[in-house]
């Protein structure tokens, strides 16, 4: 038997149960807590302990039965959370134990889809981000070396070497800027000036790098999924590349659950929708149901009327929307599937209203 549904009801829990978990570590370590109140929050922990020993074993199995893939860092967060609190309950023998549920930080980074996507957005900008920590490497010591020269004979105690002075360099490049070190020589104080712009500068560099990385990550994303979703539509697959390329970046994906209103009778169309997953109910006298590979709504993108009919998903439904200046595009585009759209409108005008 499948244990999948298991698995749909424990991963949920991963946030909610580690935040009074860990919450109850933090309380285990305030001073004068009652022994009933250290007992209920001991209580609490080994709760959740169970509840993630029973996630675990259901994350085994699924994985022993082949039906769990590339779940690496998934199955070793479970077995962390499980192994490492156990272990340190029974050999560590002191109060102290509580402090390694800790490792349950972890589970709320179990499921998220965050860090691969953080991993791919470093790799891809690797060399630049190598770049610009190499300059603040270079500009931190170069900093600590001049700090060094400058302040040694009157701060000693502070600035009495190279390694002393990196930790004033480190603050100032960053702008933290404790005040536990401060030049007391003009010099010094030009100094720090510049290096608090530098640091400035390096740090906008690094969100920069980063930004920008996540954005072109999400944007392949976006277009790849938007590829798929096209591709699945059968008026679109008779268009060449060039032209689904511009199709893609001009259809926006939509995913509704059931029952949802798509369009409503009487207001200004703007967009016409084509259906890649599911069914989509239109609201005429004789109600009708599209399923993939329908479109419907290019009647007011036509004739600029309002909607003459709602349509509500029957089903959960996964739609592509297309703007009325993208179809006018895409009508001048493609002729043929211009055509198309145009005879299937004119065959609806004839028999019903079709939003």
């Amino acid at each position: 038997m499948s244990v999948l549904p298991f698995l749909r009801i424990y991963a949920p829990l991963n946030a909610v149960l580690a935040a009074p978990g860990l919450l109850a570590v933090a309380a285990l370590t305030t001073p004068n807590l009652s022994g009933r109140s250290r007992l209920a929050l001991i209580a609490l922990l080994a709760v959740i302990w169970g509840a993630y020993l029973l996630q675990m074993a259901a994350t085994l199995l699924k994985h022993w039965a082949g039906d769990l893939r590339d779940r690496t860092p998934a199955i070793a967060i479970d077995v962390l959370a499980v192994l490492v609190p156990l272990a340190a309950f029974l050999l560590d023998g002191t109060p102290d134990w509580s402090l390694y549920c800790g490792v349950w930080l972890l589970k709320p980074l179990r499921d998220s889809t965050f860090f691969p996507v953080l991993g791919r957005v470093l790799a891809n900008e690797a060399r630049n981000l190598i770049g610009v920590t190499t300059l603040f490497g270079v500009v931190l010591f170069g900093v600590a070396l001049a700090a060094y020269v400058i302040e040694r004979d009157i701060q000693p105690e502070k600035f009495g070497s190279i390694p002393e002075a990196m930790w004033w360099a480190v603050v100032t490049l960053s702008t933290t800027g404790y005040g536990d070190d401060i030049p007391q020589t003009f010099a010094g104080r030009v100094l720090a000036g510049a290096v608090m712009m530098t640091g400035i500068g390096i740090f906008a560099l690094w969100a920069g790098i980063l930004a920008s990385g996540f954005y072109q990550e999400i944007r392949r994303e976006d277009f790849v999924r938007n590829w798929q979703l096209v591709a699945g539509v059968p008026l679109f697959q008779k268009l060449g590349p060039a032209v689904l390329v511009e199709i893609v970046r001009a259809l926006r994906p939509r995913n509704l659950p059931a029952g949802a209103v798509i369009c409503r009778s009487g207001e200004t169309g703007d967009r016409m929708f084509f259906v890649v997953e599911g069914r989509v109910s239109v609201a005429t006298p004789n109600p009708v149901e599209l399923g993939p590979g329908a479109f419907f709504g290019e009647m007011a993108l036509i004739s600029g009327e309002p909607r003459s009919a709602t349509v509500n998903a029957a089903t959960a439904v996964s739609l592509l929307s297309l703007h009325a200046a993208d179809f006018q595009m895409l009508c001048s585009s493609s002729p043929e599937i211009a055509e198309i759209i145009r005879q299937t409108a004119l065959e609806r005008r004839g028999a019903a209203p079709m939003a």
